[in-house]
C-alpha cells in the first residue's frame, strides 16, 4: 500500500468517528427528558440552527408561551448550538427569582451587550462587582431622592414643563415621542443633577441614540448575530448599535470629567458626583478598584437607557389605551376632578384616593408588559423544579408569561381595569403584577418609575383629554406593539384637548 493511501485512509477515520462522535452528541442533546441528569425537557433542535424554527424573533415572549403548553412551565431551546433554559408562568418564575435567586443571579454573555459594555455597569456585570455596583447605586439613588418628596418635586417641576409643551400645539395631532423627553429629565436631575431643556442638542443625543439602541435590539437581524456571532460582517445592526453606544460614552465622559474637576464632598448633588467621589475614595485608602472608569461609563450608560426607555414608553402606552378606550379615560378624569379638582397637582399619596386611576396605571404596565424578558445565567449547578441546570447555563425568566398569566388573570390578553379592583371599586394588589421584575436583580429604579407613572398620568389626565388625530377611529388603533428590546407601541399621533 502506498504511504500516502495509509495516511487518507487514517483520516478518513478520523473524520468519520468525528463525525459519529458528533452525531451521537447531537442525539443525546436533542432527546428530551432523557438525560440521566434530567434536563429540561424541549423540542428536537435541528442542526446548526437549534429551535430558531420555532419562535416568531420578533415575539419571543409569545412562542416561549406557546412552547410551555407542550412541555411544561421549565423547558430547553437551543439557540444555535447554545442551550437555554426558559421559565413560564406565575409560580414557576417566581419561584426562580425568589427561592433560587442567588443561583439565577448571574448574567449570560450575549455578544452585543459585551462589545457595548465588557461586562462592566449595573445590568450585565456578575460577582463582586455586580454586587458592590448594585449596592451603591442603589444606596446613593435614595440619598439622592428617589422615591421620596424630594423627587416628587422634580416631577412636578417636569410635569409643567411637559403641560407647557403640550398645549404649545393647540390641539392639533402630535407623536407619542413627544412625551418621552419629560421622563428622562426626572431621571436625568438624578444622574447629572439638573434638568435639560427640551432643546438641548445633547439631551437630543440622548435621546435619538437610545431610541435607536432599543429599536435596533429587537430586530430579528441582531437576534441572528447573538446566535452567531461569527457571521457579523454580513448585518448592520450591531455596528449601528455599537456607533451609537460609543456616541453616547463620548458625552458620558464629558460629564464624568466635569465631575472629577468640580467635586465637592461637602455637596454631591447627581450619582455622577457620588460615584466619582468613590472613585476617589477607593484611590486615595488603595481599596479594591471597584469604580475604575470603564464601570462607571457602564453603569451611567445603562442608567440612561433604562431611565429614559422603560418610563416613557409606558407613557406612551398609556396614551394609546385612552385614546383606545375614551369611556375609561372619562372615568380617570371624572376621579381625578373630585378627589382634587382642576388646579391641584396630584402627589403620590394621592393614589389610595383614586382606586380606579390606580388599577388602571396597573393594567397598562401589565398589558403593556414593556420588558418581556431578561436573560439570566446559572451562577453555580442547580437543581429546580427536578431538573438539573449546569453553572454558566442561560435562563429566560418570561415576565410576560406572568403579566400574561391565565391563572392570575381573568382576561389577560385584554386590557381590563377590573383585573386590580374587587366587587366594590377598591383597588387589590396582585402578587403577579411584576414590571419591574422581583429578587435580586430586579430593576433599581423601580421605586422612581412607579412614582413617575402615577404622577405624569394623573397629571396630565387632570388637564387633557387625549384623542385620536382627526380621520382616525378608536377602531383605527392597533394594539399590537413594535418589536424591539421592550415593547413598544405602533407609532401614533395623539391630540390633546384641555378639559373644560
Amino acid at each position: 500500500m502506498a504511504p500516502w493511501l495509509g495516511v487518507l485512509l487514517s483520516l478518513n477515520t478520523t473524520v468519520l468517528l468525528c463525525i459519529l462522535l458528533l452525531i451521537l452528541m447531537f442525539l443525546a442533546l436533542s432527546s428530551p427528558g432523557k438525560s440521566s441528569l434530567r434536563f429540561p425537557p424541549g423540542p428536537r433542535p435541528l442542526p446548526i440552527i437549534g429551535n430558531l424554527h420555532l419562535l416568531d424573533i420578533r415575539r419571543q415572549d409569545l412562542s416561549y408561551m406557546k412552547i410551555s403548553e407542550e412541555y411544561g412551565p421549565v423547558f430547553s431551546l437551543f439557540f444555535g448550538s447554545q442551550r437555554v433554559v426558559v421559565v413560564t408562568g406565575y409560580e414557576a418564575v417566581t419561584e426562580a427569582l425568589m427561592s433560587k435567586g442567588s443561583e439565577f443571579v448571574d448574567r449570560p454573555v450575549v455578544p452585543v451587550f459585551h462589545h457595548m459594555n465588557h461586562e462592566n455597569g449595573l445590568f450585565f456585570s456578575v460577582g463582586d462587582l455586580w454586587k458592590t455596583t448594585r449596592r451603591f447605586t442603589l444606596s446613593s439613588l435614595r440619598e439622592l431622592g428617589m422615591g421620596k418628596t424630594r423627587l416628587e418635586r422634580r416631577i412636578h417641576e417636569e410635569l409643567l414643563f411637559l403641560m407647557e409643551k403640550i398645549r404649545a400645539f393647540k390641539g392639533e395631532a402630535f407623536d407619542l415621542l413627544e412625551f418621552s423627553g419629560a421622563a428622562t429629565n426626572v431621571a436625568f436631575t438624578l444622574f447629572f443633577g439638573d434638568r435639560f431643556d427640551y432643546a438641548d442638542p445633547i439631551f437630543n443625543i440622548f435621546l435619538r441614540n437610545v431610541h435607536e439602541i432599543i429599536g435596533l435590539l429587537g430586530v430579528p437581524h441582531l437576534q441572528i448575530y447573538n446566535v452567531y456571532p461569527y457571521l457579523g460582517f454580513l448585518f448592520k445592526p450591531h455596528k449601528t448599535i455599537l456607533k451609537r453606544s460609543h456616541e453616547t460614552f463620548a458625552v458620558l465622559k464629558k460629564f464624568v470629567r466635569m465631575g472629577k474637576q468640580n467635586i465637592n464632598e461637602n455637596h454631591l448633588e447627581s450619582y455622577v458626583d457620588k460615584v466619582v467621589f468613590q472613585q476617589q475614595e477607593e484611590e486615595k485608602h488603595k481599596e479594591k478598584n471597584t469604580f475604575y472608569d470603564d464601570n462607571i461609563l457602564s453603569s451611567l450608560l445603562d442608567l440612561v437607557i433604562a431611565g429614559t426607555e422603560t418610563t416613557a414608553t409606558t407613557i406612551r402606552w398609556a396614551i394609546v389605551l385612552m385614546m383606545k378606550y375614551p369611556d375609561i379615560q372619562k372615568k380617570v378624569q371624572e376621579e381625578i376632578h373630585g378627589v382634587l379638582g382642576t388646579e391641584r397637582l396630584p402627589t403620590y399619596e394621592d393614589r389610595k384616593q383614586l382606586p380606579f386611576t390606580e388599577a388602571v396605571i396597573h393594567e397598562i404596565q401589565r398589558f403593556a408588559s414593556v420588558v418581556p424578558q431578561f436573560p439570566r445565567s446559572t451562577a453555580v449547578d442547580t437543581h429546580f423544579r427536578g431538573y438539573f441546570i449546569p453553572k454558566g447555563t442561560m435562563v429566560i425568566p418570561s415576565l410576560t408569561s406572568v403579566l400574561y398569566d391565565k391563572t392570575q388573570w381573568e382576561t389577560p390578553f385584554q386590557f381590563n381595569p377590573n383585573h386590580f379592583l374587587d366587587d366594590k371599586g377598591n383597588y387589590v394588589k396582585k402578587e403577579a403584577f411584576i414590571p419591574f421584575s422581583i429578587g435580586r436583580r430586579n430593576c433599581p429604579g423601580e421605586a422612581m418609575g412607579r412614582m413617575e407613572v402615577f404622577l405624569f398620568f394623573a397629571g396630565l389626565l387632570q388637564k387633557f383629554t387625549f384623542r385620536p388625530p382627526h380621520g382616525v377611529t378608536e377602531a383605527d388603533l392597533d394594539l399590537s406593539y413594535v418589536s424591539a428590546f421592550t415593547r413598544r407601541p405602533q407609532s401614533y399621533s395623539t391630540r390633546a384637548v384641555p378639559c373644560t
